[in-house]
């Protein structure tokens, strides 16, 4: 019985599901998902490749749920707040951006901006996947922004701001400093400003349009 007893105690550990994506995440946040092999993989979890496949399907299936855990991170880039004025939900946006991609405890940048923006033709459809996740979250941004912008604008700014988050992700990888990312967004910050009835922001003379998205820079003295 006693011998019974310790050959289950010595048996194989069980499979930590939560902690293998976890893994994973880092790994492909900080490599990309083609910079991260089966063996980096299995070595790193601790699991044999049967186990991963028996687990996730493949390669590409844990890499779907180490994006969604990303995106559930308290520190992802997350939904616009609906606050009190168009200036300072782009300024509480840009800064939790900031912080997001500068995180200590984070690989740097974006997992989903920067994600697959070139790859292999084997995994298109992956690529595929994580260019319609930025869609969807260009799409929230600019739902949110039509509380004081027309639909038309909202979706152009929201386009913009997805764009700026793509260049601050890869200033981020390449090692830029948070004040230096905050200094960026500060200047974008400024288009913003410029639109509020009395705003006090001066936008950049090519952010010049015409109908619902004009901007009347103020005559300086």
């Amino acid at each position: 019985m006693d011998k019974q007893k310790n050959k289950r105690r010595s048996g194989p550990r069980t499979f930590d599901r939560d902690h293998a994506v976890d893994v994973a995440m880092h790994l492909f946040w900080r490599h990309g998902f083609e910079g991260v092999s089966l063996t980096d993989l299995t070595s790193a979890i601790g699991i044999a490749p049967p186990s991963l496949y028996a687990a996730f399907g493949s390669k590409a299936g844990l890499y779907r749920e180490a994006l969604d855990r990303y995106a559930r991170m308290p520190n992802a880039f997350g939904d616009l707040d609906p606050t009190t004025s168009l200036s300072e939900a782009i300024e509480n946006f840009l800064k939790h951006a900031v912080n997001a991609i500068t995180d200590p405890a984070g690989e740097g940048g974006c997992m989903i901006s920067s994600g697959m923006l070139q790859c292999g033709e084997d995994h298109v459809e992956l690529a595929l996947e994580l260019a319609e996740r930025r869609k969807l979250l260009r799409d929230k941004i600019a739902l949110t922004l039509q509380a004081w912008l027309t639909p038309e604008s909202a979706a152009s700014s929201a386009r913009y701001l997805m764009t700026l988050l793509l260049g601050l992700s890869i200033q981020a990888r390449d090692g830029a400093s948070p004040e230096e990312l905050q200094d960026i967004a500060n200047e974008a910050l400024l288009v913003f400003k410029a639109r509020e009835p009395g705003g006090c922001g001066i936008a950049p003379a090519w952010y010049v349009k015409s109908g619902d998205f004009a901007v009347t820079p103020k005559a300086t003295t």
